[in-house]
């Protein structure tokens, strides 16, 4: 890892204060700071400053020398919906302004549903991140609603969740209350269970969920980070350098707030380095907790070593997958979305499962 000099943190500060935030990075990664092609991983991650016509664009042939999830995939037309289930578009509204939603509620299930909220990564949206996640598809086995919140362009350009700002790292007020909102509002319309509500993200959307663990953890009974950061990792534009690279200074969580979590992170991912899975479980520990590993690999190939932590009465509090090999993309996602790494293992169903055996109370 590079050490960033004083002189370095100047400039880079200078750089991102003037809206060259590509040149920025290039800095701190000892790179020459002549304006790059595309936008930077930094860039994608943060968005907000960039110009439109820099922005990757969905659809786009990968490079050859990058893999096929690195720049995102073509949508595939939307499957058929079960009979009896449904997708539809909601709008929740707060002190703190508004946003679009959608709701998957499966064909089906007895009594009160458990709800899985989902965030979405940079230049994503809910359509793409039901596809590439196929959390849906989950949902009609396990019977639980998922709600995928919208992040607009006027919030940030590239439609990041502004996990970098202290602002939207508290209760009251931005991106948290809204949320928190969204998931409270679905459990009200639909009579969800409100004790077994859970959310997860990728990777801006996996630090926003790390916030909401802090902010609300009497909301939500268990947290998903994939390729993601632990709560107030950055503060501002220039600590999340530091932070992606993997040297944020992350305290605990406040007293109260160990929400049980579970971490999904590739150890190839040069977007997001591999020391944030660390942080985030890090964050999130007790005392008092025992470590089982165990390693294996998926029937494409792709080998893991997963960590559970278990409390003294066996619960399973916290488990963190490394993936070996594995790049800045959902695991065992379809390719049919964004960003995904189809080669697995499965993220939404390993999710579910440590989801579902924890509950507020």
């Amino acid at each position: 890892m590079r050490a960033f000099s004083l002189p370095d943190m100047r400039e880079a500060t200078r750089l991102t204060k003037a809206g060259k935030l590509d040149e920025a990075m290039r800095l701190l990664q000892g790179q020459p700071t002549a304006e790059p092609r595309e936008a930077s991983s930094f860039t994608r991650l943060i968005g907000g400053v960039t110009p439109p016509h820099r922005i990757t664009q969905k659809g786009r042939p990968p490079k050859p020398d990058l893999p096929s999830f690195a720049l995102g995939s073509r949508r595939a037309p939307s499957s058929p919906l079960p009979e009896g289930a449904q997708f539809e578009t909601r709008t929740y509204a707060n002190t703190a302004g508004s946003r679009t939603y959608k709701v998957y509620a499966p064909s089906g299930g007895d009594g009160p549903l458990p709800v899985v909220l989902m965030l979405h990564g940079c230049t994503q949206d809910p359509d793409d991140f039901a596809a590439g996640t196929r959390m849906n598809e989950v949902a009609e086995e396990r019977k639980f609603l998922v709600v995928y919140p919208c992040q607009p362009q006027s919030a940030n350009l590239q439609k990041c969740w502004n996990w970098f700002q202290a602002s939207e790292q508290r209760r009251e007020g931005g991106e948290p209350s809204l949320l928190a909102g969204i998931a409270l509002e679905v459990v009200a319309a639909f009579g969800a269970d409100a004790s077994r509500v859970y959310v997860a993200g990728l990777s801006a959307g996996g630090a926003a969920a790390a916030i909401l663990a802090a902010t609300h953890p009497d909301v939500f009974a268990a947290v998903g980070v994939h390729s993601g950061l632990a709560c107030g990792a950055a503060r501002d534009m220039p600590s999340a350098f530091a932070a992606m690279s993997g040297a944020g200074a992350v305290a605990p969580r406040p007293d109260g707030s160990n929400v049980p979590t579970i971490v999904f992170h590739g150890d190839a991912d040069t977007t997001v380095k591999p020391a944030n899975g660390r942080q985030v479980i890090a964050q999130a520990s007790l005392a008092g907790l025992t470590e089982a590993v165990t390693r294996g690999a998926t029937p494409a190939g792709r080998a893991y070593t997963r960590t559970d932590h278990i409390g003294p009465a066996g619960a399973h509090v916290l488990e963190h997958w490394e993936l070996h090999g594995a790049g800045h993309a959902w695991s065992g996602g379809s390719a049919n979305g964004t960003f995904t790494d189809p080669s697995g293992p499965d993220a939404s169903r390993e999710m579910v499962r440590f989801f579902l055996a924890h509950q507020l109370g």
